[in-house]
Formats: C-alpha cells, structure tokens, sequence
C-alpha cells in the first residue's frame, strides 16, 4: 500500500503531569520484574520519594492495575492489565483485521509475521502475531517494543523522515545492531525502501535472521503500521523474498 508522504504535522506541546508520568514509569518497571518489587526497590529505581512512590501504588491498586502480595510485600502487574490490553487488540482495531493474514503468512512462508504498530516516538510495537513453524525461529511476543529505526521497519520509518544526510547519521548511530552495516548501505537501502515500498533487514538486526517489512498508511498517508515477516537468511532466498514479498503485497492491500 504506497502512499506519498504527507507533510509533517504541527507539533503539540505536551505539559508534563509528573503523577501521570511516575504511573506510567511504574508499570513499565513492573512489567520488566516478573517477581515483582517492594516500595523501597521501585522508589530507588525510579527515583522518587517512597511515600510517593506507595500513594501512587496504592491507586493503582485500587484500579486492579497492579497486585500486591500481603505476605512479601512484593508489587506486581494485575488482571486490569490485561482488560486494557484486549480492548487495544480487539474491536475492529488493526490487530484483530491484520490476524488472518499474518496466519496465512507464516503456515505458507514458514516466517514469524508481526502486525507492529509505529509509536508517535518513532518506536514500533509488536500488535499481533503468528509464529513460524520452523524449529529455529525468532523470539517475540505481542506487547514487544522496539525502539528507534532497528530492522525493516526502521528503514521504512526513515524512509517517510525529511531528514537531512547529517541527521539521518546521528539517527543511524543511536540503532542497536546484532552486526550493524555501514552507514552508507544502510542509507541507500533506505532509499531502495522508499522507491519500491518494502524494506529488507538481512543479518544486520540478527545474525541469521532476514526480516521484511511493508508499510501501511493511514487516509492522511502517514506510516502507522507496518507488516513483517522474518524468517532464517538460509531459506529466505531472493526468490523466497520476492514470493514472500507479492504476498505480503496482497495481504496489505486487503486491510484497505
């Protein structure tokens, strides 16, 4: 689904909410440590002050959002958790539309396909997914996040930027690379993505592992989405590319 891109929108400006943000920061922490953390561990992770620190985590408490166990004194994530999480995947939203053919990718392509989600911060979310059948595959999950422009999709992302060379070099610097190429390759395949409207990662993100990405835009032709599959180098060829490819195409184009 090509679409020219739009002109960048003017910026808003965001006033911080300190109580909003220190929420937020302990979720996410918490989302990290399984076993979960007592007051004292997150007010010293996070920085703040352990009375503020408990009066946030009791309100969280109160809206299920977070657990605590009366025996260890150990906060965790709890079920509303989950309710917000499937009102995001269910309900028309692209996860549910994109679904079926990430199914029909993977039991045809033998890839892990990903329905992924592109962040107003320029980092991308993994929304859905169907597993490869291989026995060597790649290792995510739903709710997986990625930051700045690693992989296929980060060359898509970087392909809708008006960026300037110099810019697009501090930009590549930031990327985390298993082997990273250089910056000119990656600069022209960049250009390559922009011109024929997928984008190719081999062996660069995971040694071993070619992901291919396809982007899909929104009525204002903004990137929002984009379409992945990734599969091992070894049995994604050039014309296993192009096949994976055409399909790709199709399944796109069906999400209208």
């Amino acid at each position: 689904m090509a679409a020219e891109p739009s002109k960048k929108p003017k910026e808003v400006r965001v006033r911080p909410v300190p109580a909003v943000s220190r929420s937020i920061a302990i979720l996410r922490l918490l989302g990290e440590e399984k076993p979960g953390l007592g007051v004292k561990a997150i007010a010293d992770r996070l920085g703040l002050v352990p009375s503020t620190c408990l009066h946030i985590l009791r309100v969280l408490v109160s809206e299920d959002l977070v657990g605590i166990d009366t025996a260890t004194k150990r906060y965790t994530l709890a079920a509303g958790m989950i309710s917000l999480a499937r009102s995001v995947l269910e309900g028309g939203s692209f996860a549910s539309q994109v679904q079926p053919g990430l199914d029909r990718l993977a039991a045809r392509h033998g890839v892990t396909a990903m329905g992924v989600e592109v962040t107003q911060h320029q980092s991308v979310v993994v929304l859905a997914l169907s597993k490869s059948n291989q026995p060597f595959r790649l290792h995510t999950d739903v709710g997986s996040q990625f930051s700045s422009l690693v992989s296929a999709t980060g060359r898509l992302i970087a392909a809708q930027l008006d960026a300037s060379p110099a810019q697009l070099k501090k930009l590549f610097a930031a990327i985390a690379w298993d082997d990273a190429p250089s910056f000119t390759t990656w600069k022209n395949e960049v250009a390559l993505a922009r011109q024929q409207g997928w984008a190719l990662d081999r062996d660069n993100f995971v040694r071993g592992l070619s992901v291919v990405a396809l982007p899909v835009f929104n009525v204002r032709g903004q990137l929002t989405h984009t379409v992945v599959a990734a599969g091992m180098s070894s049995l994604l060829n050039a014309p296993a590319v192009h096949r994976l490819v055409e399909d790709m195409r199709q399944e796109v184009q069906a999400l209208g």
